[in-house]
């Protein structure tokens, strides 16, 4: 299965599991992690959530061909009920990041509490480049993490960051060697689990509660736009060169716009 679940002594790992396609996203599987977080945040026996990816690398983001033939049409496509999901979730959420970690494969670890990388993993928030917006509540939760002008600079630009990056940014706990990561996560767990639930998960309310509402709403406001943006002839361009492996050209939007006004 594309995702996988196990529960082990109160812990509950998802695990995004397509390596093939470097765990790039479906629809059918936004489904299934839905799920899985919707499982966890109900059953009693979870203590704690692990997330992480297979193989070396988190997630790519958004399978591109199943996006397109089926992109989200309404606030309750599978991308968004996940998205709610984990920005709700009560239970403390560890993310284990190894390659990869694009589009949604970063935004939704701001939903995470805390978030470990290898000094390999790689970051991107190319929503820009693809004619699109940001989404996540990432446009409400970066700038408040990492501070304007350093959100500006991801969420703008869009380029490719370090995990030394992503740290400074607060979108990451802790930067572990490659060969250290997994003993230093189980480590971490290991400490959530020996606690008491009842501190955990009236810590993590406290520190969310202020922005809990504010989250929603930007999740919501995003998320309409984002979708009104999708047939727009810049992100259309942005995924045809992204299929025929070329730079998108937007100057031929702009150019046609300077002529319609004159």
């Amino acid at each position: 299965m594309d995702i996988q679940t196990s529960l082990n002594d109160g812990l509950y790992t998802i695990t995004i599991n397509r390596p093939a396609r470097k765990n790039s996203f479906t629809n059918a599987m936004y489904t299934a992690i839905g799920d899985a977080f919707q499982e966890a945040m109900h059953h009693a026996g979870v203590k704690v959530i692990l997330l992480k990816g297979h193989e070396g690398c988190f997630s790519a983001g958004n399978d591109l061909a199943d996006f397109l033939n089926d992109p989200p049409r309404d606030l309750n496509a599978p991308v968004f009920r996940f998205l709610r999901l984990i920005s709700v979730c009560h239970k403390p959420i560890v993310a284990q990041v190894e390659g990869v970690a694009v589009g949604i494969g970063t935004t939704m670890l701001l939903h995470c509490d805390l978030v470990y990388a290898s000094t390999t993993a790689k970051f991107s928030l190319p929503f820009t480049k693809l004619g699109l917006c940001p989404e996540a509540a990432s446009s409400l939760l970066l700038p408040r993490l990492a501070g304007y002008q350093k959100a500006a600079e991801l969420l703008l630009l869009g380029d490719m960051f370090s995990a030394q990056k992503a740290s400074e940014c607060g979108i990451v706990s802790d930067v572990l060697e490659p060969e250290k990561l997994q003993a230093h996560v189980d480590a971490q767990v290991a400490k959530l689990l020996a606690l008491p639930v009842p501190s955990l998960q009236i810590t993590k309310r406290f520190m969310k509660s202020d922005t809990r509402q504010a989250v929603m709403d930007k999740l919501g406001e995003e998320g309409l736009v984002f979708i009104d943006l999708i047939p727009e002839p810049q992100a259309q361009e942005a995924f045809k060169a992204f299929g025929e492996k070329r730079a998108p050209d937007f100057r031929q939007f702009e150019l046609s716009q300077t002529k319609a006004k004159a």
